[in-house]
């Protein structure tokens, strides 16, 4: 691994400069190396590499032979049409069927450089089938990938320049890429390259720009537990005249809870109430249950991106008879849960974050609401209860369950962001194109600062396809990169 402290040279020549060193970055030059390409530069801006790919605890694969050996039947041409049904077909089906096809083999490859996967998980209940391949030696997943594309990054001569920014993308008089600058430390850099791939990691971090396309957007009103990247690659990218598109898809969490792991099963089950600032319940709670997706975006829409989970002690006796899902457990790997539990509560009623009363009104009061909106909303569910027919939200009567007996519990949740989607368009050799489609010679894109693998909502269906998605369109760029330059261009 190389440090920008080691570096004294203002002008490098690379036949592939890679830009970004996280999970789609680091497979790229791995695999244009593995193609044959014998000098390539990796620039990365922050001090070590990884990115938003060191927190990953899974990856989605669809036909690998760990699921196979465990019966699995994921087969990717039902995986592709469950995967465009889910966008209605708005993204890019050549790219999201090269995507799902390539995926298989990755699970392989990382294999080889020394990833132990341990097992397929499904991600909420009765999920069918499980796509989220899992390690459990060295969790999270992300991190060990990030390792081991390091060190193979490291015995096949592919340079790695931390703590060095790429600024300008260079073309001739075509619009053909033939090199980057760069900044370290202050001082421009220069590299002359045939082909650039662009892995930069979105922008989570540049409000103005997620707000053009998505208005409702409140930095103040949501918490980034992503890396803050500001876009650079799609700027980059634009100046020469890439086109964009699936601008913006948000990756976004909710209900979040900063707190311990151990609550979050309270507020991740169907028998509880959500409540909007207002005291409104505004979702059937299931949602949260399934396809968490679904829930984010119905507490995106609420007052201040935040919601109130309320159950009583039924509820969560009931909640812990039920037990973990498998891939609560797996979190909490080692854990004794709920041994424990009652204590982290104690801990965040006195940091603020929970409330427990007999009292409604003291609940209400907490909230911010009135008492009688509230009680409103308690008794028309408590009615539902008793009625066996939820006739608001047509809730599954097996979780319908009544707040009568106290104590009373609020668990105050908000919306995370964890990365965004949507960029550079590109194709399904992750070749980046201008507005007439046509590809920029030399100028390849991976990861999630590319369009057309999303629609307007994160597919969690397909569980772990943001990573899975980086490290295989990363793999495909590198071939690609590669085989351009080999190709004398």
């Amino acid at each position: 691994m190389n440090s920008s402290k080691a570096l004294n040279e203002n002008n490098l020549q690379a036949d592939i400069v890679v830009i970004g060193a996280g999970g789609a970055g680091l497979a790229a030059a791995v695999a244009a190396a593995e193609e044959g390409v014998k000098s390539i530069i990796v620039l990365e801006a922050q001090r070590a590499p990884g990115g938003n790919s060191v927190f990953p605890e899974g990856i989605f694969a669809a036909d690998s032979h760990i699921q196979k050996r465990l019966g699995i039947d994921a087969q990717k041409d039902e995986v592709f049409r469950r995967a465009m049904d889910y966008t209605h077909w708005k993204t890019n089906p050549r790219l999201i069927r090269t995507l799902v096809d390539k995926s298989g083999d990755t699970i392989g490859w990382l294999e080889a450089k020394g990833i132990k996967f341990t097992g397929v998980l499904p991600h909420y209940p009765n999920q069918v089938p499980a796509f989220f391949h899992v390690v459990s030696e060295s969790r999270p997943l992300g991190s060990a990938v990030i390792n081991a594309l390091s060190k193979s990054c490291a015995e096949l001569g592919v340079r790695v320049l931390c703590q060095t920014g790429a600024r300008k993308l260079l073309t001739d008089s075509k619009g053909k890429i033939t090199g980057v600058l760069a900044a370290v430390k202050g001082k421009e850099l220069s590299i002359h390259t045939r082909s650039i791939i662009i892995a930069t990691g979105g922008f989570a971090g540049n409000a103005r720009l997620i707000k053009k396309y998505v208005p409702s957007y409140d930095e103040t009103e949501i918490r980034i537990v992503g890396l803050l990247h500001k876009g650079d690659g799609i700027r980059m990218a634009s100046e020469i005249g890439a086109a964009t598109e699936s601008m913006t898809t948000l990756e976004i969490v909710g209900p979040a809870y900063a707190g311990p792991r151990s609550i979050s099963p309270l507020f991740r089950r169907p028998k509880i109430v959500f409540v909007n600032k207002q005291g409104v319940r505004f979702t059937d709670e299931s949602n949260v249950y399934h396809v968490h997706s679904d829930f984010a975006n119905a507490m995106f829409n609420q007052p201040g991106k935040t919601a109130f989970a309320l159950f009583n002690e039924e509820i969560k006796k009931s909640i812990i008879e039920d037990g973990l899902q498998p891939f609560e457990s797996f979190q909490m790997e080692g854990s004794s849960w709920p041994i424990g539990l009652d204590n982290d509560i104690k801990s965040q009623v006195e940091k603020g974050t929970i409330m427990i009363s007999d009292s409604w009104g003291k609940i209400a009061e907490w909230i911010g609401i009135s008492i009688e909106s509230l009680q409103r909303t308690v008794d028309e569910y408590n009615s539902f209860c008793d009625q066996g027919y939820d006739a608001v939200f047509a809730k599954d009567r097996n979780y319908l369950m009544p707040l009568r007996t106290p104590p009373y519990y609020a668990i105050k949740c908000g919306v995370s962001l964890v990365v965004t989607h949507g960029g550079i368009k590109i194709n399904h050799n992750m070749e980046a194109l201008n507005n007439e489609d046509v590809p920029i010679p030399g100028l390849y894109a991976a990861g999630v600062e590319t369009g057309g693998n999303d629609s307007d909502t994160y597919n969690y269906v397909l569980t772990g396809h943001s990573f899975g998605f980086a490290v295989n369109s990363g793999r495909i760029a590198g071939e690609n990169a590669a085989r351009y330059v080999l190709a004398g261009n």
